[in-house]
């Protein structure tokens, strides 16, 4: 598989990390303090997968092809939310779903809802021949080792040579203590969202997080320095996504 090794975004260092008790309470300020919805924070973080995985991976093709993984909460929103992006830009776009369609929370189940209404409907089992993997299996709120269909598609995913991009922490990452599980994607890069989680940045776990990038989902610096901490916010500056590992 073919990737541009021509086109970065901003390297930076020194970023402040968080784990996943910080995560919750980040998004639970972000809805009840700020009044800004679980449906936009998706939407930017969507929109920042399908920006890095166009501009490093599907550019380079005539006609590029996705496979997006996606799981039942905000993880597989965000990952549907870039297959609709990447879908909008000329891409084709497979869906998978970790679970069945009706088990999916409500705000990723609105986002498969426009894909099908696009004519993109999930399938069963991944296809090949995708010039780039999206992994949106599940995020920061794992909670024991992959196992079933989960571990079944991370296998695949491993297993199939193409790149993966994974959003936010690769699945099987726990961001809780920054370990791994023995089912986990080995991703290419990953697009981790308003702060490193703990962790991503041991040089250890290159083989399963790849590059790390940064993406702003918007999360205001107020917030930031309110935590317990306090935390000094990322300073994006014009950037919505930045390389930083």
């Amino acid at each position: 598989m073919m990737e541009r090794d021509d086109w970065q975004f901003p390297w930076s260092h020194g970023w402040p990390e968080i784990d996943r008790a910080g995560m919750i309470e980040v998004d639970r300020r972000m809805v009840g303090s700020y009044g800004i919805a679980l449906e936009k924070m998706m939407e930017n973080a969507g929109r920042a997968l399908a920006t890095l995985a166009w501009r490093r991976w599907l550019a380079a093709h005539g006609a590029p092809r996705a496979t997006v993984l996606a799981g039942s909460g905000g993880n597989g929103g965000g990952a549907l939310v870039a297959a609709r992006r990447l879908a909008a830009w000329g891409a084709g776009v497979e869906i998978v779903l970790s679970r069945p369609a009706a088990a999916l929370a409500p705000v990723p189940a609105a986002q498969l809802a426009s894909l099908v209404a696009m004519g993109i409907a999930p399938v069963d089992v991944p296809g090949e021949g995708a010039d780039l993997i999206l992994d949106g299996l599940v995020g920061y709120s794992l909670a024991g080792a992959p196992d079933g269909r989960l571990a079944g598609l991370i296998a695949w995913a491993n297993a199939s040579g193409t790149p993966i991009l994974a959003l936010d922490v690769p699945s099987g990452f726990d961001a809780a203590t920054g370990r791994v599980a023995a089912s986990i994607i080995a991703a290419a890069a990953t697009l981790t969202l308003a702060l490193p989680k703990r962790g991503l940045s041991d040089p250890a776990l290159r083989r399963a997080v790849g590059d790390l990038y940064l993406s702003d989902i918007s999360v205001l610096p107020q917030l930031f320095s309110g935590l317990a901490g306090p935390i000094r916010p990322p300073a994006f500056r014009g950037e919505d996504i930045l390389r930083i590992g």
